[in-house]
């Protein structure tokens, strides 16, 4: 027996598109669902809806980038909050997590570099755009682990070249350094909010406020709900994770408990409204791929409506790094080329997700 009036689909925080109901010029059509006690009549957003035994549906347009559904049975409201992508298209982003390595060399030979893409990495990276279109964001580290060097001895011989290529090339704040593993799992508001400022305040001197994003991923996707509240204050609302069960579990999750990031899986992003925080679902980590794994890996997810509207596509800078003969991927480009090739031969727009409605134009 409904014991209660319910919103069961779409889900309070739900980022709602084309394929989640009928699209005309007006509005977003999209059905709701949910149960009422006694088979009582209800009414969603005023529009009386069909009921059923203890069930009812209702057919509402949304056309609001944030949309409240609301539904009522006499005196008993029940409300929901969702976000309505109406001009959503097939877009994708190319994500470089750990990045320390290009940083520090720039920064300890910076009369090597006329230009900052004659260092092969960035010169890589440039190419990839110039071929297709590509839009990247590299999350940065402050420091490397020996602490020989950190972003502050970074020049700002190069600030002009990060400004003109800002169209297409983000920086953003991942973490203080590559170790402990898993650094955030515990860490307090002070603690982020701190690591945080240290990388941006950097970033803004040295490459220009042009480049940073209201987007990051943090290290390993963890850290306590105080903690991603400093990055929110901050002006950072949308957080990059993998919401992948393994083994039963998942820690790259942040905050959020099982039953929720399970969930995330299962659609391209979802925003948790108790602190304005959107998530967007992690598609590849094309790093852990086999080059023959890396197309079959993106079009299960992509022949999903439902994750395969936008594709978040991540690497770690270390395994292009041949002087780390441990981690070094000799086809790592090969990956990372065949990813993007495939996206852009799919009809999947290059975008940032702090852009628009993530990626889409409002």
């Amino acid at each position: 027996m409904a014991e209660s009036l319910q919103i069961l689909s779409p889900r309070d925080g739900d980022v709602l598109n084309r394929h989640d109901g009928q699209l005309s010029a007006e509005a977003l059509v999209v059905p709701v669902a949910g149960t009422t006690p006694f088979g009582a009549p209800v009414t969603v957003n005023g529009i009386p809806g069909s009921v059923a035994g203890e069930t009812f549906t209702c057919a509402v347009p949304l056309s609001q980038r944030e949309e409240a559904i609301e539904a009522c049975t006499g005196d008993v409201v029940t409300r929901i909050s969702v976000l309505c992508d109406c001009n959503s298209q097939p877009r994708y982003r190319f994500s470089v997590d750990d990045n320390i390595e290009w940083l520090a060399d720039l920064g300890r030979h910076p009369d090597e570099f006329d230009s900052l893409f004659d260092h092969w990495f960035l010169a890589f990276w440039r190419q990839l755009h110039r071929e297709y279109n590509t839009k990247v964001h590299f999350n940065l580290y402050y420091q490397t682990v020996d602490q020989r060097f950190n972003i502050s001895q970074f020049p700002e011989k190069w600030r002009e070249d990060f400004e003109q290529n800002s169209d297409w090339l983000h920086l953003s704040f991942h973490a203080l350094q590559d170790k402990p593993d898993r650094i955030y799992k515990d860490a307090a508001y002070e603690q982020l909010a701190h690591d945080f400022e240290l990388v941006v305040d950097e970033i803004k001197r040295f490459a220009s406020e042009a480049v940073t994003s209201r987007v990051t991923t943090v290290h390993w996707a963890e850290a306590p709900q105080e903690a991603c509240r400093a990055l929110v204050d901050r002006g950072v609302d949308i957080l990059v994770g993998l919401f992948v069960p393994v083994g039963g579990g998942c820690t790259t999750r942040y905050y959020l408990d099982m039953p929720t990031a399970e969930y995330i899986n299962t659609r391209d992003a979802w925003k948790d409204n108790s602190e304005g925080i959107i998530f967007v679902a992690c598609d590849a980590v094309v790093n852990t791929l086999s080059l023959e794994e890396v197309i079959p890996h993106i079009e299960k997810r992509a022949a999903d409506p439902h994750t395969g509207e936008m594709l978040e596509l991540l690497i770690h800078e270390q395994y292009f790094r041949a002087d780390l003969p441990d981690l070094y991927q000799p086809d790592v480009m090969q990956k990372a080329e065949r990813a993007i090739k495939w996206a852009s031969e799919h009809g999947y727009e290059p975008c940032f997700w702090g852009e628009g409605l993530l990626g889409s134009p409002e």
